[in-house]
């Protein structure tokens, strides 16, 4: 959904490692050495803060054809700090989507206990298309305006959102060749050009959400290349991409279920109800009137159901969404809910979402059939209304995508040496199985989970348990002992559910703004 490597080696690890690599459908790409990265200052604010430095590594357009067009992508470092005995090489960092822009997280490395961080020098940057890398891919910036139609679809919404779909693919036809280069398998070569840039054997990796998928296809496609691999919030490989759209409506249908519980077990501050069904039906009857009468002729249904999306994601939100809902439905101001709706949908601004199609619609062939769509997606409705249709539609432009699909790596990790997954239970971007599946097939993996979370790639939020383990895993190479069967191999307990007075602040998640951003930028 909308909705995430490295190194010069610490002496004597992983030399001489051969893996294996499984059966994968690209074809290997034709050698490519990009130049050395020069290294300027960075205009983020953050990133000057945290003693960044940023450049650009040149790569071709298409890997097929070395020598041709290039584009540059962005990236950013921020340098280890420990004697250089104790260094252990790059991390790269990608927050997922596809289509965040993960340049500022080199930062990250600050945010890991034990001072594990310091070891490495963490690179930030902005994948294809993406950000502040050349070109910017851009289709419509006005795309995700104000009062769109309703989700639910009669006859008539139905051909409205299916032209609205259309018209959006076309205008991304415009793009010209960059549209047929968007893949994760371009994305992976890119990692494996920026290794090069470092001038590094190895990369270490840390992945969140899509970034999971990242770090599975470059660990099958380059296994000799991957150290360390951490991944958070991990992506089904079976399920690309559609059948991982249909699974991820029934997950935030779940979850929003508990946001309601949430704020009628805090009825005192909200006045909503006191039960999650009264909650739950005045979120639909709020939902079916703002699509008669947008509220400040801003937010309608449509609006209403994305701002309200980002509730099944992470419970940091909790506090400000149900503060906007009870504005809202108390007082009439429509003011915050609208401030929440600009916050992960910048006017004017579909780069994170062109990107996002681009790599979804052409990782795979989605179905060309519209009457296949119909019935799964009503199908799906029946049982999870909460965000199946929304999710529909956002997906919808890869029905008529003009750039050429590919077929998926098949994911093969028995090459790596290890990895360190890591599931909240009830995630419901990147729902449990996901991790399952990634633990059977990368037999030297450890999974952390975390049952009854419902928070979305939460690591590093200051969960000592979660997050100390992290710690040791990229101090040492140390992983949960790994167990019998096909579960986890080691549980932690998610962190408190927050209270009404933590609204705007992190004291219940507390990832990095910078990284929150990044996490929420691509999601509706």
């Amino acid at each position: 959904m909308k909705k995430v490597a490295t190194t010069a080696l610490a002496l004597g690890l992983l030399i001489g490692l051969s893996p294996t690599v499984g059966s994968a459908s690209a074809a290997p790409a034709p050698e490519f050495t990009p130049a050395p990265i020069q290294w300027g200052p960075c205009e983020s604010e953050s990133l000057q803060k945290a003693g960044a430095e940023c450049g650009m590594v040149s790569v071709p357009l298409d890997y097929a054809d070395p020598a041709g067009e290039q584009i540059k992508l962005a990236v950013s470092r921020v340098k280890h700090t420990v004697p250089e005995d104790q260094y252990q090489g790059v991390m790269l960092v990608n927050p997922g989507g596809p289509g965040g822009s993960g340049l500022n997280l080199s930062v990250l490395g600050s945010s890991v206990p034990k001072n594990a961080g310091a070891a490495y020098d963490w690179i930030g940057f902005d994948p294809r298309g993406v950000g502040s890398s050349e070109p910017a891919l851009s289709c419509d910036p006005n795309y995700f305006g104000y009062d769109r139609p309703h989700y639910v679809p009669d006859a008539q919404l139905e051909k409205t959102w299916l032209e609205r779909s259309e018209g959006y693919a076309k205008a991304c036809g415009n793009a010209g060749k960059l549209l047929d280069h968007l893949k994760t398998t371009d994305s992976v070569e890119d990692m494996e050009s920026i290794r090069k840039a470092l001038g590094q054997e190895q990369i270490n990796f840390y992945g969140f959400s899509y970034g999971t998928y990242l770090g599975q296809v470059f660990s099958t496609l380059h296994p000799d290349r991957m150290r360390r691999l951490v991944m958070d919030g991990v992506v089904n490989v079976e399920d690309v991409w559609y059948q991982a759209n249909l699974n991820q409506d029934v997950a935030f249908d779940r979850n929003i279920k508990i946001f309601f519980d949430w704020v009628a077990r805090n009825d005192a501050t909200y006045h909503l109800g006191t039960t999650a069904a009264d909650v739950e039906k005045r979120y639909y009857e709020q939902l079916a009137a703002l699509d008669q009468k947008p509220a400040g002729d801003v937010i309608g249904s449509a609006e209403w159901t994305d701002l309200f999306l980002q509730a099944g994601y992470s419970t940091s939100v909790w506090p400000e969404r149900a503060q906007a809902f009870a504005a809202w439905v108390n007082n009439g101001d429509w003011a915050p809910a609208k401030a929440l709706y600009d916050d992960t949908n910048t006017p004017g601004d579909d780069n994170g979402y062109a990107v996002y199609t681009g790599v979804q619609c052409t990782d795979v062939q989605w179905p060309t059939s519209w009457e296949q769509w119909r019935k799964d997606n009503w199908e799906t409705h029946a049982k999870a209304p909460f965000e199946t249709w929304g999710n529909a539609w956002y997906n919808a432009p890869c029905l008529t995508w003009p750039a050429k699909a590919g077929k998926p790596v098949e994911v093969d990790g028995s090459g790596v040496e290890s990895a360190l997954l890591i599931s909240e239970e009830l995630d419901a971007a990147t729902p449990f199985p996901g991790a399952l599946e990634a633990r059977k097939r990368f037999p030297n993996a450890s999974l952390i989970s975390l049952p009854g979370g419902t928070t979305h790639s939460s690591s590093l939020s200051g969960n000592a348990c979660e997050d100390d383990q992290i710690a040791d895993y990229l101090l040492t190479g140390k992983l949960p002992a790994r167990q019998p069967g096909d579960g986890p191999d080691t549980t932690c307990e998610p962190l408190p559910q927050p209270t009404p007075e933590q609204v705007g602040t992190q004291s219940t998640h507390g990832q990095p703004a910078v990284l929150q951003e990044a996490l929420q930028s691509h999601h509706r």
